[in-house]
């Protein structure tokens, strides 16, 4: 798979899928897997279009943690779907104020050379998002492409969307969310260096920032972490750390077996399954004593 940033020859014919594809999940797996059957049935390349920032980022500056995964995840999810070539469009000042016709034209015409258009029925660009999918059908014929609707997957009776898993992680159902995402919902980062209180007092911990991921449910979580190639199983905070007055959230993760120290690892943190909430002790023999019982749980 090819990423182009700053595409600009024209490519070969092709079918494109456009979105920002947060999470990558189940729906978005449809979509592009069905855009990629139409490639190879037409003997076209297969490309993603996405965006980064995320667009409610960039016009919401006040939004600080709201992706499921990191470019970087988003990258390596859609490389699994095989495309022939990843655009990354760079949303800024300039790109959002395209007028719908301009990004027609410039993005999917001139750019990308594209005879299918893949999108989701609630699929907005352009300036004001003005542009919609009667817009793309709009100006099909005058630059020679198809758009398709691909029909939402349901699951629950109800559209999965990148909206309800976030709610999801928010309540901590990290198992719903896996079932979803059609893998386990994790966390990479690079690990820390924190205040070694866990260390002290006998659990030593990984801890990772949460930089702009969905903050889930505070709490205990059983966990399995991979480092490298190994996989490992372990228990996670995810919290202030109240019994230590924390100003900040962080996510700290024992890992089961592992006494090195990790700093400047990168990690991925898998969630598995919520154990309980964020609570304040009233000593640290209390708290030592509650992690031995969270522990035994996430091993079982």
């Amino acid at each position: 798979m090819k990423i182009y940033k700053n595409l600009k020859k024209n490519l070969k014919k092709s079918v494109i899928a456009i979105g920002n594809f947060d999470g990558v999940h189940l729906g978005h797996q449809k979509v592009l897997k069905e855009a990629r059957l139409k490639a190879k049935k037409n003997n076209l390349n297969f490309g993603v279009v996405s965006f980064e920032p995320v667009p409610v980022m960039f016009f919401n500056k006040n939004i600080k943690n709201h992706r499921i995964n990191n470019y970087d995840q988003k990258v390596e999810y859609l490389k699994k779907i095989s495309p022939n070539f990843l655009r990354i469009i760079e949303f800024n000042k300039k790109f959002s104020n395209y007028e719908p016709k301009k990004f027609i034209q410039k993005i999917i015409y001139n750019n990308l050379n594209a005879k299918f258009v893949f999108v989701s029925k609630n699929f907005r660009f352009g300036k004001g998002r003005k542009g919609d999918i009667y817009t793309l059908k709009k100006f099909e014929k005058y630059f020679n492409y198809k758009t398709i609707i691909s029909s939402p997957l349901k699951k629950e009776k109800k559209i999965l969307s990148s909206t309800i898993i976030r709610k999801k992680i928010s309540l901590g159902k990290v198992k719903e969310v896996s079932n979803l995402l059609g893998r386990p919902w994790c966390i990479k980062g690079l690990v820390i260096k924190g205040e070694q209180r866990g260390r002290k007092i006998g659990f030593p911990t990984c801890n990772i920032n949460l930089k702009e991921y969905v903050i889930p449910r505070l709490g205990v979580y059983s966990v399995k972490i991979k480092i490298g190639k190994k996989l490992k199983k372990g228990i996670a905070n995810i919290g202030y750390r109240p019994t230590f007055s924390g100003k900040s959230i962080l996510l700290e993760v024992n890992i089961f077996g592992i006494n090195s120290n990790l700093y400047k690892r990168m990690i991925i943190v898998n969630f598995i399954k919520f154990i309980r909430k964020e609570k304040k002790f009233k000593n640290i023999n209390e708290l030592r004593s509650q992690i031995g019982k969270d522990i035994k749980k996430a091993k079982k």
